[in-house]
């Protein structure tokens, strides 16, 4: 058992996002105070008092977790979301890619694999998004329902009916009625637009048409670099349903099989086969869409790296634009972690050997990273990458990881974020994740981003 005292380090928080990559929850606990211990099962470690800086604390709790433990994370000291987005900032300051490579090794510990990766993906992020128009926004509208919750989801996916459904439609509208205003208002216009969720395309061929006419109606989609709908599910999509979609200008579709394992499927929750999936592909590729993203996940329950591998293999033939590789996160308002509150430790090596291979097939096929994050409670602490043929990268992805555009976020679940470029701060203004109280509570919503987003008068 660890017993860790960090009471006088500040950021407290990233020091135990440290210590989970080493040690299951069930093996150490935070203590408030210096403790004494003559049991030799119970190791004490507290930081020196000389160490005030945040990075020479992690630092130092790195060697002392390495030498107990034996074991010596890739991601070394990173515990932030955005990787990408430091070395961008280590590289401006050093004006050296090489150099930022040696400090991404020597001052935070990561492997020159994890090195690699992220200075490959900030290179080819900078092919996209090198120039910003301050006045570009990003929209994302969430459709909060799904036809099933996967075991591993916590993200809002609610099972509704109809007329639920169309009651948080209409709500929905007023805020995009109230956006599109603002938005006009301030001099602003949609870069891109996402609509996510949930399934997207749980809804009816006459509320996605209803829902876009809305869209493009009220909002300027002149100058629109880029269109997204997730459809997501295979079970949702038909033809007529795309085709609506690609009628009123979106390019980009999602379709996401996560496992083309049928009892993998199964096993998490959807109810598609992976027949189910090609048809899916067959079918937005007879509608013409510019670009389709395939989501996979490496760490599922019952997979082995041959599984994953055989996914991945099944999915680059179908050769869709995007292909995102994330590394399960288990959430805590997720069913897996009810199940076993260990997994995402217990899954490492088997993620590990998941990620090493597939980034090599991927790179083969023609696939170059172009975008990637971490979350808490991944399994191993690995990361999620986004791989795209040349030319096919999605700006919207790029934007929303690297923090550098206002997005505005409407539905259930969404957080806007204002970005201040002369400072490079972001600001947080969340709506209600449950469906059912965005619906009651929609003006105090509409409310929140007229108080903390059109009511600055500062040009963001």
């Amino acid at each position: 058992m660890y017993k860790f005292y960090f009471n006088r380090v500040k950021n407290k928080y990233e020091l135990n996002e440290l210590v989970r990559m080493f040690l299951p929850a069930s093996e150490y606990e935070l203590v408030d105070e210096e403790i004494y211990s003559a049991d030799p099962d119970i190791k004490l470690i507290n930081i020196p008092d000389e160490i005030e800086d945040k990075n020479e604390a992690k630092r130092y709790l790195f060697n002392v977790l390495k030498h107990y433990t034996g074991f010596k994370p890739d991601w070394g000291i990173l515990t932030g979301v955005r990787p990408v987005k430091l070395a961008g900032e280590i590289i401006k300051e050093t004006n050296s890619i090489q150099r930022t490579k040696e400090i991404l090794m020597n001052d935070y510990y990561t492997t020159e694999a994890k090195a690699d990766l992220i200075l490959k993906t900030w290179g080819n992020q900078q092919k996209v998004i090198a120039d910003l128009d301050k006045r570009a926004i990003a929209i994302y509208i969430g459709i909060p329902f799904c036809p099933t919750r996967c075991i591993y989801c916590s993200f809002p996916s609610n099972q509704a009916d109809e007329e639920a459904i169309k009651d948080y439609l209409k709500a929905l509208y007023k805020e995009i009625e109230y956006v599109s205003r603002e938005v006009e208002k301030k001099g602003w216009y949609a870069e891109s637009v996402y609509i996510g969720g949930g399934t997207p395309t749980i809804l009816s061929d006459s509320d996605i048409n209803e829902l876009l006419i809305k869209l493009v109606s009220l909002l300027d989609t002149s100058k629109l670099k880029e269109f997204t709908v997730e459809a997501g599910r295979p079970d949702t999509i038909t033809y007529n349903k795309l085709k609506i979609i690609k009628d009123f200008g979106v390019g980009r579709i999602c379709i996401n099989p996560q496992s083309m394992k049928e009892s993998t499927l199964n096993r998490i929750g959807r109810n598609h086969k992976p027949a189910d999936i090609v048809q899916a592909f067959e079918i937005a590729q007879k509608v013409g869409f510019d670009v389709i993203n395939a989501d996979l996940i490496a760490g599922l329950p019952g997979e082995k790296p041959k599984d994953f591998i055989d996914s991945l293999t099944e999915i680059i033939r179908l050769r869709p634009g995007n292909i995102t590789v994330h590394t399960l996160a288990v959430k805590r308002a997720s069913r897996l972690k009810e199940e076993d509150e260990e997994y995402s430790y217990n899954k490492g090596n088997t993620v590990r050997a998941m990620l090493d291979e597939g980034s090599s097939l991927l790179e083969d096929s023609g696939y170059r990273p172009y975008y990637l994050y971490r979350q808490k409670q991944m399994a191993g602490n690995f990361e999620n990458v986004g791989y795209s043929l040349p030319g096919k990268e999605c700006i919207f992805n790029i934007r929303t990881i690297e923090d550098n555009q206002t997005i505005i976020a409407l539905g259930a679940g969404g957080i806007s974020k204002i970005w201040f470029p002369e400072e490079n701060r972001i600001e947080r203004i969340p709506n209600v994740s449950n469906y059912k109280i965005y619906i009651d509570r929609i003006d105090e919503m509409i409310k929140r981003k007229r108080d903390g987003m059109f009511a600055i008068e500062e040009d963001v």
